[in-house]
Protein backbone atom coordinates (compact mmCIF):
# COMPACT_ATOMS: atom_id res chain seq x y z
CA UNK A 1 0.00 0.00 0.00
CA UNK A 2 0.89 3.55 -0.36
CA UNK A 3 -0.24 6.73 0.94
CA UNK A 4 -0.05 10.16 -0.39
CA UNK A 5 -0.45 13.26 2.07
CA UNK A 6 -0.95 16.72 0.43
CA UNK A 7 -0.30 19.85 1.71
CA UNK A 8 -0.35 23.87 0.53
CA UNK A 9 -3.67 24.30 -0.61
CA UNK A 10 -5.53 27.84 0.53
CA UNK A 11 -6.61 31.04 -0.81
CA UNK A 12 -5.09 33.25 -3.01
CA UNK A 13 -5.48 36.31 -5.17
CA UNK A 14 -5.43 36.31 -9.04
CA UNK A 15 -2.11 36.57 -10.67
CA UNK A 16 -0.65 34.99 -6.79
CA UNK A 17 1.27 31.99 -6.54
CA UNK A 18 1.04 28.68 -4.16
CA UNK A 19 3.00 25.55 -3.73
CA UNK A 20 1.63 21.71 -3.02
CA UNK A 21 3.33 19.16 -1.67
CA UNK A 22 2.92 15.38 -1.73
CA UNK A 23 4.47 13.03 0.22
CA UNK A 24 4.16 9.27 -0.51
CA UNK A 25 5.18 6.47 1.77
CA UNK A 26 4.30 2.65 2.05
CA UNK A 27 5.87 0.28 -0.82
CA UNK A 28 6.97 2.65 -3.23
CA UNK A 29 8.59 1.31 -6.73
CA UNK A 30 11.97 2.86 -8.20
CA UNK A 31 10.27 3.50 -11.08
CA UNK A 32 6.77 5.36 -10.94
CA UNK A 33 4.68 8.51 -12.19
CA UNK A 34 3.68 11.16 -10.30
CA UNK A 35 1.62 13.80 -10.83
CA UNK A 36 -1.10 16.13 -10.07
CA UNK A 37 -4.93 15.88 -10.89
CA UNK A 38 -7.36 18.63 -10.28
CA UNK A 39 -11.32 18.99 -10.70
CA UNK A 40 -13.53 21.59 -10.20
CA UNK A 41 -17.23 21.42 -8.76
CA UNK A 42 -19.17 20.51 -12.00
CA UNK A 43 -16.13 19.14 -14.14
CA UNK A 44 -14.36 16.16 -14.25
CA UNK A 45 -11.13 15.36 -13.17
CA UNK A 46 -8.12 16.60 -15.27
CA UNK A 47 -4.60 16.18 -15.33
CA UNK A 48 -2.84 19.07 -14.56
CA UNK A 49 0.67 17.74 -14.42
CA UNK A 50 2.75 14.38 -14.38
CA UNK A 51 6.73 14.06 -13.72
CA UNK A 52 8.35 10.19 -14.12
CA UNK A 53 10.91 9.63 -11.81
CA UNK A 54 13.43 9.72 -14.36
CA UNK A 55 12.50 13.62 -14.68
CA UNK A 56 9.97 13.40 -17.69
CA UNK A 57 7.34 15.70 -16.99
CA UNK A 58 4.22 17.04 -19.10
CA UNK A 59 1.75 19.84 -18.55
CA UNK A 60 -2.74 20.99 -19.53
CA UNK A 61 -1.42 23.47 -22.02
CA UNK A 62 -3.74 25.79 -19.72
CA UNK A 63 -0.81 25.34 -17.00
CA UNK A 64 1.93 25.73 -19.85
CA UNK A 65 4.10 28.49 -18.69
CA UNK A 66 2.99 28.79 -15.24
CA UNK A 67 3.13 25.69 -13.23
CA UNK A 68 6.15 23.79 -12.46
CA UNK A 69 6.15 20.02 -11.35
CA UNK A 70 9.34 18.56 -9.28
CA UNK A 71 9.94 16.10 -7.85
CA UNK A 72 12.48 14.50 -5.11
CA UNK A 73 12.90 11.63 -5.43
CA UNK A 74 14.92 10.19 -2.05
CA UNK A 75 11.73 12.10 -0.23
CA UNK A 76 9.30 10.39 -2.46
CA UNK A 77 7.60 13.62 -2.56
CA UNK A 78 6.46 15.88 -5.56
CA UNK A 79 5.85 19.45 -5.81
CA UNK A 80 3.57 21.75 -7.67
CA UNK A 81 4.52 25.48 -7.73
CA UNK A 82 1.56 27.26 -9.51
CA UNK A 83 2.04 31.09 -10.69
CA UNK A 84 0.34 33.20 -12.11
CA UNK A 85 -3.33 32.02 -10.71
CA UNK A 86 -6.25 32.63 -12.23
CA UNK A 87 -9.97 31.91 -11.13
CA UNK A 88 -10.37 29.47 -13.34
CA UNK A 89 -7.39 27.38 -11.71
CA UNK A 90 -10.21 26.94 -8.76
CA UNK A 91 -10.72 23.17 -7.58
CA UNK A 92 -9.60 20.38 -5.49
CA UNK A 93 -6.04 19.42 -6.39
CA UNK A 94 -5.13 15.49 -6.24
CA UNK A 95 -2.05 13.70 -6.10
CA UNK A 96 -1.41 10.76 -8.09
CA UNK A 97 1.34 8.44 -7.87
CA UNK A 98 1.38 5.11 -10.65
CA UNK A 99 3.47 2.20 -10.80
CA UNK A 100 3.76 -0.98 -12.22
CA UNK A 101 5.45 -4.07 -10.25
CA UNK A 102 8.21 -5.63 -12.80
CA UNK A 103 7.38 -8.57 -11.55
CA UNK A 104 3.42 -8.86 -12.17
CA UNK A 105 2.90 -6.17 -14.26
CA UNK A 106 0.13 -5.62 -11.95
CA UNK A 107 -0.69 -1.89 -12.20
CA UNK A 108 -1.39 0.14 -9.27
CA UNK A 109 -3.05 3.77 -8.81
CA UNK A 110 -2.79 6.08 -5.35
CA UNK A 111 -4.37 9.05 -5.01
CA UNK A 112 -4.22 11.86 -2.13
CA UNK A 113 -7.27 12.77 -0.23
CA UNK A 114 -7.05 16.03 -2.12
CA UNK A 115 -6.17 20.05 -1.25
CA UNK A 116 -8.71 23.05 -1.89
CA UNK A 117 -6.90 25.71 -4.43
CA UNK A 118 -9.13 28.88 -4.12
CA UNK A 119 -8.32 31.85 -6.61
CA UNK A 120 -10.94 34.58 -5.90
CA UNK A 121 -10.11 38.43 -4.69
Amino acid sequence: QVQLVESGGGLVQPGGSLTLSCAASGSIFKINDMGWYRQAPGKEREVVATATSGGSTDYLDSVKGRFTISRDNSKNTVYLQMNSLKPEDTAVYYCNLKQVSRFTARKYDYWGQGTQVTVSS
